[in-house]
């Protein structure tokens, strides 16, 4: 019986050790990335994120295009993927039929499986020279026309622009945006649906006026963990975005940089310290965006998956 609970407490302590490596592992490479920022953030302070200049020459770093980069694609794509990943959760939960339900929902789900890589030289070869002979000239044409949203679409057409780096994100986010609404509407219990279609609704009176009242925090969740990996993301807009241009412009048309690309472009160029702690800063803020954004999304998800009712079909 000794033996028995000395194994016990060995085995209590090594699955609570492991269980600790993991934000002990996130604190040590926080720790990291700040220590090796540190000159940078002693240097620049707030100006690195209020400016846009970034001169290695000088030893003078501004990243504010980089963010304003990466705020612009992340909107873009946020825009597009999250009412078709909302409409196809929709229909997958509501109207599809039930033997087609869970392969088309596999099917979406393995674009979460692609190499970003992969989704960077698609871009680089097909969406690219696409949105360069066709989208681009279209919206040029027509939006491009109009007094205020007309500065968006101004400008030369190059095709490796902020809208094509928005658009390649839109497609990468689309699995998780789409996993997540699909699991939160799922757990909207029964009863709510019942309860409207009982007064006399119709089935989308139902999913409009119960459903999606319901799963709204979830959805909300749901589009905030979208918004993370699309502020990490790196292969994929660094061969779509241009990585030509450091001003801020109202245009989509603009080559221009994002957080990520810049690190993967500037990290091997990085030939003194205050250059390459400028870069690691860099890092150091999209490590501290994705650990809040993450935070967040995960108490709004939790909010509603946890009152999923236990006999819910999958």
């Amino acid at each position: 019986m000794t033996v028995t609970r000395a194994f016990d407490r060995v085995f209590s302590a090594s699955v609570t050790a492991l269980a600790l490596l993991v934000p002990l592992t996130l604190a040590g490479i926080t720790l990291l990335v700040t220590i090796d920022s540190w000159p940078s953030l002693r240097a620049f302070g707030a100006s690195y994120l209020l400016t846009t200049e970034w001169d290695p020459v000088k030893h003078v770093f501004g990243a504010a295009a980089y963010v304003y980069g990466t705020l612009v694609t992340t909107a873009i794509a946020v825009l597009i993927a999250t009412p078709i990943a909302v409409g196809a959760a929709i229909y997958l939960t509501e109207f599809a039929p039930r033997p087609l339900r869970g392969p088309v929902a596999f099917v979406i789900e393995l674009l979460a499986y692609i190499p970003s890589i992969v989704y960077g030289l698609w871009g680089f070869f097909v969406l690219v020279p696409f949105m360069r002979a066709t989208v681009d000239p279209a919206l040029q044409a027509t939006l491009g026309q109009l007094p205020v949203v007309g500065g968006l679409f101004a400008g030369q057409i190059v095709g490796l622009d902020l809208l094509t780096g928005g658009v390649i994100l839109a497609i990468m986010i689309l699995p998780i945006l789409l996993a997540v609404s699909r699991e939160v509407l799922l757990a909207v219990p029964a009863t709510q649906r019942e309860a409207m279609i009982g007064l006399g609704a119709t089935r989308w009176e139902a999913v409009v006026g119960a459903v999606l009242p319901y799963a709204r925090p979830g959805i909300v969740g749901a589009l905030i963990l979208g918004v993370a990996r699309a502020f990490g993301e790196t292969m994929a807009v660094t061969l779509t975005i241009g990585n030509s241009s450091r001003e801020i412009t109202g245009s989509l048309f603009t080559p221009g940089y994002t957080m990520a690309s810049a690190i993967a472009n500037q990290f091997v160029e990085a030939d003194s310290e205050i250059y390459f702690s400028a870069i690691v800063e860099i890092a150091l803020v999209l490590l501290l965006v994705a650990l809040v954004v993450n935070a967040i999304a995960r108490a709004l998800i939790h909010r509603t998956i946890a009152d999923r009712p236990a006999g819910a079909v999958v």
